[in-house]
């Protein structure tokens, strides 16, 4: 079987195809950024742009590993979407991407879930969680 190498970094990927991550975010420069970052890490990239998509994602056949969410989606409020997520069995792990840090409240609620906020340097530690999340879960 080959190995699977990112064209970029020149090395194999370790984890390819092993997980699949829905990212869901109202901007689209964010949800293709982290599909990048997240592919190139070896993950399959599932996208939502509200969260209507999120939970026709969350609970379809599809299978999903993970979901990062920035609770800021055009059409829910924040304890609405958390709700329908602490609905879906198995339970699926969630890292809150956010810029405020006034979501502990919806993080309480969801019993699988890290906070981590956006910021410049963020990425490099949202794929730290990502990985602790799913390979350690």
């Amino acid at each position: 079987m080959k190995a699977a190498y990112c064209v970029a970094r020149r090395y194999p990927l370790e984890n390819e195809n092993k997980f699949t991550i829905l990212i869901a975010d109202r901007n689209p420069n964010v949800r293709e950024l982290l599909k990048r970052e997240m592919m190139a890490e070896g993950y399959r990239v599932r996208m939502a742009k509200d969260s209507r998509e999120v939970l026709k994602w969350v609970f379809s056949q599809a299978p999903l590993d993970l979901l990062i969410l920035d609770l800021d989606l055009p059409d829910a409020g924040e304890v609405e979407i958390v709700e329908q997520l602490n609905d879906r069995i198995p339970q699926l792990p969630v890292v809150l991407h956010s810029f405020r840090t006034d979501h502990v409240h919806p993080l309480e609620a969801l019993t699988s879930a890290v906070f981590v906020e956006k910021q410049g340097d963020s990425i490099e530690h949202l794929k730290k969680v990502v990985s602790e999340m799913l390979n350690h879960g």
